[in-house]
């Protein structure tokens, strides 16, 4: 039988059509349990998105990445560039948190916390109808000629569509500046901040693209979650599914027609923003949100036979096998994830209030007097908190009587600063017998905490400095 645009196919994309066109989705709204937990799940994300940046912990907004500063602030801690290794462990920590829900549940992210689908689905689809209507309503408006009525809802449409587009773009920049920056920044207008206001134009402009016209498509093209699940899930793995045993044959209830629960309705295709047929089996495009079972449920209670014919189920559980919990790729990647979050932990223990770099001055590395051998430094003091903290130097070596020059009273930096002062290391000519390592130390205030590093004081060959004072 030929396809035509409303059939969902296996054999390609259900946006594509047979003629290689765009196939607009115009998904049905739908009412249930699992619609109104993502639905407030999507309010309490959206509002943790803007929240985070109003939120101030230890004098620092809750996610804070200060990248003109070299400072970052999540929850309390503060990193500097240097600090930013064991975000590695955190990314890989979360990573395998990813794949470990996706092995037991699918793609529950996709459907439930993805920024995409939060907006999309919960945000921008909901003014659509609004404005527009319901699905059946869309359909007849985009097939409609131009009259003042398409243009009045095209015009509101797409103006909020811009607004709330430059919101989240702003919230976004929020997460890099200071809110009370953006704020004077947007009333100083574009010409005082070139680049804000162009990197605001190109994100708003990406936002209102995507949530506009090019939707489902960025989870079907761009991203790769999708293409994964294939090596991440299995027969175990809880996913949306189709009773195909309980529902088979298809059709609508007939006297003496032996037929299953499912009455070819439709309406679970109508419903999926994606524009799959969840009764073909589990398949790329499905994102998981449960629109179908909500929308099955509902058609099954007003047919008087049992909910569940599309459930959140495992394969092996749809076709009346039993299903595995414990399986050993759940222990791989709950063992890595435990891993990358425990190295994390621990990392952030180790982090001190303030950093200390060492850099020899350029030229040469020492100068000989007639007294003394010189290494000269430069240290780079930096200070994470809110408040002025004063770091007092020592050096200390197994060898010799050495002596420093520079910060001999304190080096007092201001909050959230950071300042670079000259640091010399003195030897008698008598003492010396080599390269040594000599162990830098600073010691902040208030707080007692010290940091050190390692530097080698470097001279000339012992043999050729005897040879000179012979």
């Amino acid at each position: 039988m030929a396809r035509n645009r409303h059939t969902p196919s296996r054999e390609s994309v259900t946006t594509i059509q047979t003629d290689g066109s765009r196939n607009f989705l115009h998904p049905a709204d739908v009412r249930g349990k699992y619609t109104i937990l993502r639905r407030v799940s999507a309010m309490v994300l959206i509002a943790v998105y803007v929240l985070l940046p109003l939120i101030h912990i230890n004098g620092n907004p809750a996610v804070f990445l200060d990248i003109a500063e070299r400072r970052f602030h999540l929850f309390g801690l503060t990193l500097a560039a240097e600090d930013l290794w064991i975000m590695f462990f955190f990314v890989t920590g979360l990573g395998f948190l990813l794949f470990f829900v996706t092995a037991l549940f699918g793609r529950l992210w996709c459907g439930w916390a993805c920024p995409q689908t939060v907006f999309l689905e919960h945000v921008f689809r909901r003014i659509e109808r609004w404005i527009d209507g319901p699905a059946k309503k869309q359909k007849e408006l985009e097939k409609m000629e131009w009259c003042t009525e398409k243009v009045i809802k095209r015009v509101a449409k797409h103006a909020i569509f811009l607004l709330l587009a430059g919101v989240i773009a702003h919230i976004f920049l929020s997460y890099f500046i200071s809110l009370d920056a953006l704020s004077s920044w947007v009333f100083e207008g574009p010409a005082a901040h070139p680049r804000a206001f162009a990197f605001i134009l190109v994100v708003s402009g990406i936002l209102y693209f995507n949530f506009s016209w090019f939707r489902e498509q960025l989870c079907l093209i761009i991203c790769p979650y999708g293409r994964l699940q294939s090596a991440l899930i299995d027969d175990d793995t809880v996913v949306i599914g189709y009773d195909e045993v309980r529902g088979e044959p298809r059709g609508r209830p007939r006297k003496n027609a032996e037929v299953g629960d499912c009455i070819d309705c439709f309406r679970c295709v109508e419903v999926c923003p994606t524009g799959i047929d969840i009764r073909q089996g589990l398949q790329m495009e499905c994102i998981g949100c449960s629109n179908c079972v909500d929308a099955c449920n509902e058609v099954m209670d007003k047919v008087g036979r049992p909910r569940g014919l599309v459930r959140y189920d495992s394969l092996n559980g749809l076709s009346g096998k039993g299903r595995k919990i414990l399986r050993p790729r759940l222990f791989l990647y709950f063992a890595l994830m435990s891993f990358g979050i425990a190295a994390f932990a621990i990392s952030a223990t180790k982090i001190k209030p303030g950093n200390l770099g060492i850099s020899r001055m350029t030229g040469t590395p020492f100068f000989v007097s007639e007294e003394n051998i010189r290494n000269q430094f430069n240290l780079r003091l930096i200070n994470k908190r809110n408040q002025p903290v004063t770091y007092n130097i020592t050096a200390l070596a197994e060898e010799g009587s050495l002596e420093t020059a520079g910060m001999e009273e304190g080096v007092t930096v201001g909050p959230m600063e950071e300042t670079v002062r000259p640091f010399v290391l003195l030897l008698p000519r008598s003492e010396y017998e080599g390269t040594f390592p000599v162990r830098i130390e600073i010691t902040g205030q208030p707080g007692d905490f010290t940091i050190g590093r390692e530097v080698e004081f470097l001279g000339p060959d012992p043999r050729l400095l005897r040879d000179s004072e012979e």
